[in-house]
């Protein structure tokens, strides 16, 4: 029997009382996840990305492990619950235009001291003042560097539309805003490589694109760690009490570790291991986060039909952003039809094996929007489900 098989035997007896869709995480491989982004850290917390594992328990569980420091949130309302929620260090890693969120966080000293938000632009900080409706309490704040690597004279640009301050000048103009301002502090940097943490090397049957993409991390990531200390010493040169200066994600975390200007490394998606992180050769994670879907008919020979089972992940649009299936081995989508929002043939000679009823186990192809179908998740270890506890969407928190 393959590791995938055994796995399967124990996720259907686990799972046996339960009808689908069910969504489980296996908690040995969540651990064995989160201990292999702790080595690859090398010594530096890591900052769990929320948007990754939307699951307070879970998040719970793994910042009680050696190792794991802080939250970086998607939303200033999710900040703000999970700061009210007892979670002490809350980045916000995206800029807000939310003015009710603002203005409890100003009128409220807890909140103020625990979360911190990300700005790139002047009037994201006017934006606040003008939400403050009152509010006296100081807002830390965190800045954001553009990591996207330029070629050409700049004609080229590889790397997500994210902040546009790129220089160290740039940076240090927006701290002396930020430290001239009253009511503000500023408190850290932030730099997000996705180009190098978000893209797979090693493209299953591309063997010159897998070539080229590690060639092009490679000039991203030389480039990057240059500007990136360049950055820290003229934004410390404004703001000597800076607190951190946060990089990675988990495809690049140990080379981000390596720089000796970033003091944390964020990561999240490398505790389920989605299906977007198959092709890395940096590390290898074990899938955790699974969702079933139930077989409810049987078109033909080699045919079976799920329900539902159409996930997409946010991105570009692409096969690279459906769920995949995953177990029994072997089964693969009409492609005619895809993964269906109310039913989804799946071809392949594992389909004569199943009977009505049974589960097919999908992964998702990102981590935590997973959690936005489902409202609980059910905790596995070894053959037994140990705990149920809820997502976001199961507590009646959709942010996003």
């Amino acid at each position: 029997m393959t590791a995938r098989a055994a796995d399967r035997t124990r996720y259907d007896r686990a799972t046996a009382h339960l009808d689908a869709p069910v969504a489980v995480v296996d908690l040995e491989a969540f651990d064995a996840n989160a201990d292999d982004l702790v080595r690859r850290a090398g010594g530096k917390p890591v900052r769990v990305a929320s948007k990754s594992v939307r699951c307070r328990a879970l998040l719970e569980r793994v910042l009680a492990r050696p190792g794991f420091a802080g939250i970086m949130s998607f939303t200033l309302a999710e900040s703000l619950w999970l700061a009210r929620g007892g979670f002490d260090d809350v980045l916000l890693a995206y800029p807000s235009a939310d003015r009710a969120a603002y203005a409890e966080l100003a009128a409220d000293p807890k909140l103020a001291a625990t979360v911190t938000v990300m700005v790139d632009d002047p009037a994201q900080l006017a934006l606040i003042d003008a939400a403050r409706a009152g509010g006296t309490e100081e807002i830390r704040v965190c800045l954001e560097l553009d990591t996207s690597l330029r070629l050409l004279g700049g004609r080229v640009r590889v790397g997500a539309l994210r902040s546009p301050l790129r220089s160290p000048a740039q940076l240090a103009e927006l701290a002396r805003s930020v430290v001239r301002r009253p009511g503000f502090r500023l408190v850290g940097l932030m730099a997000y490589e996705g180009h190098v943490a978000g893209v797979g090397d090693a493209v299953a049957g591309r063997p010159l694109r897998s070539r080229a993409i590690r060639l092009m991390q490679a000039t991203a990531r030389r480039e990057l760690a240059v500007r990136r200390a360049e950055v820290v010493r003229a934004v410390r040169a404004v703001a000597p009490g800076l607190e951190f200066v946060n990089g990675g994600g988990t495809g690049s975390v140990q080379h981000t570790a390596a720089e000796s200007a970033v003091t944390e490394i964020a990561a999240g998606s490398g505790l389920y291991v989605p299906r977007l992180f198959d092709n890395y050769t940096s590390f290898t994670g074990r899938p955790a986060a699974l969702f079933a879907q139930p077989v409810v008919r049987r078109p033909g020979v080699g045919v079976v039909t799920v329900l539902g089972g159409g996930y997409p992940a946010s991105g570009a649009a692409g096969a690279d952003r459906l769920p995949v299936p995953y177990l029994p081995e072997g089964l693969r989508y009409d492609p005619q039809e895809g993964p269906g929002e109310v039913q989804t043939p799946l071809l392949g000679s594992p389909a004569d094996d199943l009977l009505i009823g049974d589960k097919v186990w999908f992964r998702h192809a990102k981590a935590g929007e997973l959690c936005e179908r489902f409202e609980e998740l059910r905790l596995i270890e070894g053959d037994r489900i140990t705990a149920t506890v809820p997502t976001y969407r199961g507590e009646g928190r959709t942010f996003l």
